[in-house]
């Protein structure tokens, strides 16, 4: 089963030098060629490095990643789950609910180490891996 990989788990991978489990499990992933990446996820990662080599670099080595296409039906579905889970008392960023969405709506398990996804996770269909 593909997996939409959240910003959190590329920040760690990429961040750290040493390898650390999350990295290694991202590694295994790309390696199987199940990893699938959004546009947003691709934006918070290339953004606030100050490094234009730095930048570059990472823009080359993602850009082997296509971006899986977001739909209208993603947004609303994004939507949808933000009032839900607001409802219930949970808050959470418009890409996180964007990233929900797309992995319920394309059957996709989200990798992530952001704990909001456990919040979300008890109200919305979506599966973490």
């Amino acid at each position: 089963m593909k997996v939409l990989v959240d910003t959190s788990v590329w920040s760690l991978a990429l961040r750290r030098k040493e390898q650390t489990e999350i990295a290694q499990k991202l590694a295994d992933l790309i390696n199987a060629s199940l990893i699938v990446i959004i546009g947003p996820v691709r934006q918070e990662l290339l953004s606030g490095i100050s490094n234009k080599d730095t930048f570059l670099k990472l823009k080359s080595n993602l850009a082997v990643f296509d971006d899986l296409l977001i739909t209208t039906h993603d947004y609303e579905t994004a939507a949808e789950f933000h009032n839900l889970c607001r409802k219930h008392g949970i808050q959470g960023s418009h890409t996180d609910f964007l990233i929900c969405a797309v992995a319920h709506n394309n059957n996709l398990l989200i990798y992530t180490t952001d704990k909001d996804f456990e919040g979300f996770a008890q109200y919305l269909p979506i599966r973490l891996l």
